[in-house]
């Protein structure tokens, strides 16, 4: 099978198409024929060696892939070559609550991602792609739609009537802001761009603020909410972003602490936290039994994620040129 594979510590020329040996699966595995990858910032970060988040070398990059079942191995019932299948970010994170062991199956980081032909997958670990869905869409949701469906509804309880705030067009934010409006709730965006705002306000948003044009958009959301502060916010900047999300939430409000664009670490208000009785919440993407919860919501309402753009095999590099340019808005897809 062709994958693709980091082979050197930074820089997307480390990032190579290889030949490696078709994979076979053994009892309770399933063998995937993987049709279409999905990227993540956290990908883009593993290719360019970016804040030591690299894994051992050489390592097939990206978590998010969906494709067909090609083969099942000795033991396994529950699916059938042909079946579409989605493969979780944690593939033995079936349920209850997140462990070490879990993170240390992360795929494209701490184990072989799925930029490639094929993939065995642990038949417990795979979900059914809802018939509505192109197998391209469903490759976008295994991060990205988990991570936002855990801070809302998993971690964060969401109810109709309250305000959640997302941080930039990337794919957390857009799948919260998609969910929200889903679950019945307010939804204030920030975005770097007039374009983009009105893309957001297509999805849904209530309203929407140009950070580049004002930085102060804490101030814009404590204006928004009559001054008291959301319920909630989607969290995706990290260090330098933190501060503001404080200000910007109300007393006894949530953060869901999802991205590290702006770095690993800084200073934080953390009186901010106490005097206001903030939860803060680090998400590390979710479950299978998330997972599953979220498709069901997904199909009901028959909600499609956002496709920014889709790219072919051959075109890996352009697509990782895409997400590191930050254009974007929603899913980069590549097509196995």
């Amino acid at each position: 099978m062709k994958a693709y594979q980091i082979t050197g510590t930074e820089g997307l020329h480390s990032l190579q198409v290889v030949s490696l040996a078709d994979p076979t699966p053994g009892p309770g595995e399933v063998l995937v024929r993987i049709r279409a990858v999905c990227l993540n910032y956290r990908d883009h970060m593993n290719v360019m060696g970016i804040r030591g988040v690299t894994g051992p070398i050489p390592r097939i990059p990206c978590s998010d892939g969906a494709g067909e079942v090609a083969a099942v191995g000795e033991g396994v019932s529950a699916w059938k070559p042909g079946d579409r299948v989605v493969v979780p970010f944690m593939p033995t994170w079936l349920e209850d609550g997140f462990t070490q062991a879990h993170a240390s199956q992360a795929l494209g980081g701490a184990v072989d991602g799925l930029l490639r032909e094929l993939a065995v997958i642990h038949a417990d670990s795979l979900l059914p792609i809802p018939d509505y869905l192109s197998i391209e869409e469903a490759a976008t949701l295994p991060c990205a739609a988990v991570t936002a469906w855990d801070a809302l509804h998993t971690r964060g309880a969401l109810k109709a009537g309250e305000t959640v705030l997302v941080l930039g067009t990337g794919g957390v934010s857009v799948f919260a802001l998609q969910f929200a409006k889903l679950a019945g709730a307010v939804v204030l965006a920030t975005t770097s761009s007039d374009d983009k705002a009105q893309q957001l306000l297509a999805l849904g948003a209530d309203a929407v603020h140009n950070y580049k044009k004002d930085p102060e958009w804490d101030k814009w959301a404590l204006t928004q909410t009559g001054g008291l502060g959301v319920d909630k916010v989607i969290e995706i900047g990290g260090p330098e972003t933190l501060n503001l999300s404080l200000k910007a939430t109300r007393f006894g409000g949530h953060i869901a602490l999802i991205g590290v664009l702006t770095g690993t670490s800084g200073e934080v208000q953390t009186v901010q936290i106490l005097r206001k009785g903030i939860r803060l919440d680090g998400i590390y993407v979710g479950s299978k039994e998330m997972f599953a919860e979220m498709l069901a919501a997904m199909e009901k309402a028959e909600l499609r994620p956002v496709i920014d753009s889709t790219f072919e095999f051959e075109q890996a590099p352009e697509a990782f040129q895409r997400i590191e340019s930050g254009k974007h808005f929603g899913k980069i897809v590549i097509r196995v």
